[in-house]
């Protein structure tokens, strides 16, 4: 019997997501224990990997819809829309941690934090769309759950203003719309021969292990904030 999209995606969801061992900070930062500056890199960070992942997304829609995938380019062109709204949304968790724009446009980003956008760049310029929306799908629930406690113990044991919350909530919501997006983006590859799942498994491994890393390289950096 042929897989379904649905079944694609709850097994790969199944591969182990990086737990409090591999990501120390999110524990930190949800018992209030983070000092400032920990706040500030994960701002100046993510400034660096929204703008890197906008770019691929922008670029693996414009793929997809040359290859006769509309499903697929529909899915990577909302991902770009939520990063556009992902920066704006940046901009008062960062003056929230006393950054103003000068401090991120100085900022060196951290190679530990960036291995997660160059993946993303990687896969933008050389891996099957259908294969990268699996891989993406699997990290997003990841990503959102950290998102979920971040935005809770700011509230809660920080005392950041409303506007600074915007940003994590925006990944912590639940988003059926992108769910059924990347249904429709999965089938799609799966009708057309194009989704390998051992690669798009693979491609998740690896976003999983950057994840993971980048929290690593946040939880280390100590910027000047």
């Amino acid at each position: 019997m042929a897989r379904t999209a649905r079944e694609v995606l709850e097994d790969a969801a199944r591969e182990p997501a990086p737990g409090a061992d591999d990501n120390p900070v999110v524990p930190l930062i949800a018992r209030g224990g983070a000092p400032r500056a920990v706040l500030a890199a994960l701002a100046l960070e993510q400034h660096h990997v929204i703008a890197a992942d906008l770019i691929s997304y922008r670029h693996l829609a414009t793929r997809a819809a040359g290859s006769g995938s509309p499903a697929a380019a529909a899915f990577f062109a909302a991902l770009a829309d939520g990063e556009e709204t992902a920066l704006c949304l940046l901009g008062p968790f960062a003056a929230a941690c006393g950054l103003d724009e000068a401090a991120v446009r100085a900022h060196e980003p951290a190679l530990a934090c960036q291995a997660y956008p160059a993946c993303t760049a990687m896969l933008a310029l050389g891996a099957e769309p259908a294969d990268v929306v699996v891989a993406l799908s699997v990290n997003f629930a990841t990503w959102g759950g950290f998102c979920r406690e971040v935005a809770r113990a700011l509230r809660s044991r920080y005392g950041f203003p409303d506007e600074a919350y915007g940003f994590f909530d925006l990944f912590a919501r639940p988003d059926p719309e992108g769910e059924a997006r990347a249904l429709a983006a999965v089938e799609e590859g799966l009708a057309d021969g194009r989704l390998t799942e051992r690669l798009a498994w693979r491609y998740g491994r690896l976003l999983q292990g950057y994840e993971a890393m980048f929290w690593r390289g946040v939880g280390e950096a100590r910027p000047d904030a």
